[in-house]
């Protein structure tokens, strides 16, 4: 039996009982109405692991607490059920919720469904590791040890973002890493879907940039090397074409998958850099039409960018109509990164559109771009979000929201702007980043984050007022798949660290110190449940007998150089 010191995220408050509870033949599930897909959840996990019929109580309601019952209900106003639930962000209860385990039943109260389903989560990590298994292994007992967990996390947006573009992933790789995700209570999938390698979701209205953007004729291998005059160039390509892409029921069915699991998927579509698939399918977005690109099979970012012309401002409020038809996310991204100004600045025709608008220079324009599309997005109920580079260059709406990655310097600007903030520093959460200096690590990119360095990620700038924190809404991890181009590799980089950066994102503080040693007598247990869900983590030990592989040149190898850095590219952002 496992008890409740053992759960990752580590909980606010658990207190140990008497006895345990045994999951039967005989034992039910009671619901609410609004724990309803909870309890399909739950029992369908149940089922296929126990080989136990699981089935509702007598009334199907959570009413029935009959003995040998999972009961799962919301909190009702008036206190009915029990003590006050602990509050999360900004003081809200919705994803709280309070486990109860006696030696005959379990009871479930969140703050909504969500906090039930967070509890459900709580409870399957009390069962047997093999609970995780989609087929019966064992006879069990499956038994929980009685005890009493209340819970709450430290902030709203607890993410990851997962690119398909350079390397895509199917849907069903895509609702497998959903399932992962939710296990640890990580409830937003933020979801890159466009780039200069490949255009990933079908718009209707422009029907090219699937027909020609999501396929690319080949890919790069490995990373830019340098040349006999030291000018970097990719170190070779694979003659593979690669691509795919979603249709628009494929997004309704991840999008729904996702709901059923309390999981927000967020569209990223890229504006005005990292277009160059888009361009590929329509030249005349571009400031050189007649060039003919094609999509890019390079990594890094690509030198072509959006015209600034009111038809190609009208295609991409077309592409995102439809984007938030298919998205019920309060937010949509669109992008802002690494947006080179070389063809604005020798196109004599952006230079005229510049002096047209009564802007100053190309940084300007590039606000100008993001503003009108954050405009369009606000106009239909949603709020636009980018990466820090949107506030650069001009004044940024309100309701904007910055992803800050080149640091935490966007975060601090951000907040002290009033806009709210979603902390992604490359150098502690991108999990693309390789994970040791063994020579044959699989993925040898930029620095070493480890496990312990993803734990210690703490998502609030350290120089705010409490007035100014209140705005740092989060944080996510970076799953850039440039070198990732398997599900076995996507696995090795995500695992354990996302347990890590859910600890990070949903304890933080507020279940006492941060005690890298507990966390990890913790993980010890946890990755026999990553065993059981077939997840291929990186053993503390090295990685996998892959390959061996050099190192990657011209990458920043140290956090020194890497802080450098960062302070060279964000001074156009600091107050």
């Amino acid at each position: 039996m496992v008890d409740s010191d053992m759960l990752i995220p580590r909980p606010r408050l658990s207190t140990s009982g008497v006895g345990a509870f045994e999951i039967t033949p005989s034992t039910r599930i009671a619901a609410d109405a609004a724990s309803e897909s909870v309890r399909l959840f739950l029992q369908q996990t149940l089922r296929g692991s126990t080989g136990l019929p699981v089935r509702d109580a007598p009334d199907g309601t959570a009413e029935a607490s009959a003995p040998d019952t999972i009961t799962l209900r919301v909190a009702t106003a008036d206190g009915t059920t029990g003590s006050p639930l602990p509050a999360g962000p900004a003081g809200s209860t919705a994803e709280s919720f309070r486990l109860v385990v006696t030696g005959d039943r379990v009871e479930v109260v969140g703050g909504s469904a969500a906090g039930v389903f967070y509890g459900v989560q709580a409870l399957l990590q009390l069962l047997p590791p093999d609970v995780y298994r989609k087929g019966r292994v064992g006879t069990g007992p499956w038994t929980v040890p009685a005890q009493t967990v209340e819970d709450a996390p430290a902030f709203a947006w607890r993410g990851v973002m997962l690119d398909v573009v350079r390397h895509f992933r199917t849907k069903a790789e895509v609702l497998r890493v959903i399932d992962q995700l939710a296990a640890h209570r990580i409830n937003t999938l933020h979801f890159h879907l466009t780039d200069d390698q490949g255009w990933r979701i079908e718009i209707r209205k422009h029907p090219r940039l699937t027909e020609v953007g999501s396929w690319r004729r080949e890919s790069q291998v490995g990373a830019h090397v340098p040349d006999a005059e030291g000018t970097l160039r990719p170190q070779g390509f694979d003659g593979r074409p690669h691509g795919g892409h979603y249709t628009q029921d494929d997004v309704r069915e991840i999008v729904a998958y996702a709901a059923d699991r309390f999981v927000t998927v967020v569209p990223e579509i890229e504006t005005p850099g990292h277009v160059r698939a888009a361009l590929a399918a329509y030249p005349e977005l571009g400031v050189h039409p007649e060039s003919g690109v094609g999509v890019w099979t390079e990594w890094g970012i690509a030198e072509d960018v959006l015209n600034a012309e009111e038809s190609t401002i009208a295609f991409f409020q077309d592409v995102f109509d439809e984007v938030v038809a298919l998205f019920p996310s309060a937010y949509i991204g669109l992008g802002g990164d690494e947006c080179p100004k070389v063809q604005w600045e020798q196109d004599p025709r952006t230079q005229e559109r510049i002096r047209e608008l009564g802007l100053e220079d190309e940084e300007q324009l590039q606000a100008w771009i993001i503003g009108r599309l954050a405009a369009h997005l606000e106009s239909k109920g949603r709020r636009a979000f980018g990466w820090d580079e949107i506030l650069e260059g001009g004044t940024l709406s309100p309701s904007a929201t910055v992803v800050s990655w080149r640091g935490l310097r966007g975060a601090t600007t951000a907040a002290r702007r009033g806009h709210d903030v979603i902390s992604s520093p490359d150098d502690q959460v991108y999990l693309d980043y390789r994970q040791s200096d063994l020579p044959n690590e699989p993925v040898p990119v930029a620095i070493v984050l480890s496990v312990d360095d993803v734990f210690a990620f703490d998502p609030v700038p350290s120089d705010l007022t409490d007035a100014e924190r209140a705005h740092v809404i989060g944080g996510q991890g970076n799953m850039w798949t440039e070198h990732v181009d398997t599900v076995r590799k996507l696995d090795y980089q995500l695992f354990p660290r996302v347990a890590a950066l859910a600890e990070a994102l949903w304890s933080a503080d507020a279940s006492g110190p941060r005690d890298v040693a507990d966390f990890r007598g913790r993980l010890v247990e946890h990755l026999a449940r990553l065993e059981a869900m077939g997840i291929e983590y990186r053993h503390e030990t090295g990685p996998f007998p892959w390959q061996e592989r050099p190192g990657v040149p011209g990458r920043p190898s140290s956090r020194e150089e890497r802080a450098a850095y960062i302070d060279a590219v964000t001074a156009n952002i600091a107050d």
